[in-house]
C-alpha cells in the first residue's frame, strides 16, 4: 500500500489512477494522517457465450407477430 501527501494526488492525480492495478491502494494523506483511499474499481470479465442460454424464456408470442406493422403495410 503506497502513500502520498493529499498537494501530490492533487497534482499527479491521473497518473496516480493509471499506475494502480488489480488490488493495489493508495493512501491519501493530509498532516501525516490517512483520508482517503483511492483504489481502481473491480470489473467482472464477461464468460463466453452460450447459444441457446434464453431458451424457454418468451412465455408469450402473439398471433399477429410475424404480420407487417401498420405503417408498412402499402410497401410491398
Amino acid at each position: 500500500m503506497s502513500t502520498v501527501t493529499i498537494q501530490e494526488a492533487q497534482t499527479r492525480l491521473t497518473e496516480l489512477i493509471r499506475r494502480l492495478g488489480p488490488g493495489d491502494e493508495l493512501v491519501i494523506t493530509d498532516d501525516d494522517r490517512p483520508v482517503a483511499r483511492l483504489a481502481p474499481i473491480a470489473r467482472a470479465e464477461p464468460g463466453p457465450r452460450r447459444l441457446g442460454s434464453m431458451r424457454g424464456s418468451v412465455l408469450h408470442m402473439a398471433p399477429d407477430f410475424d404480420e407487417p406493422l401498420d405503417d408498412f403495410r402499402e410497401f410491398p
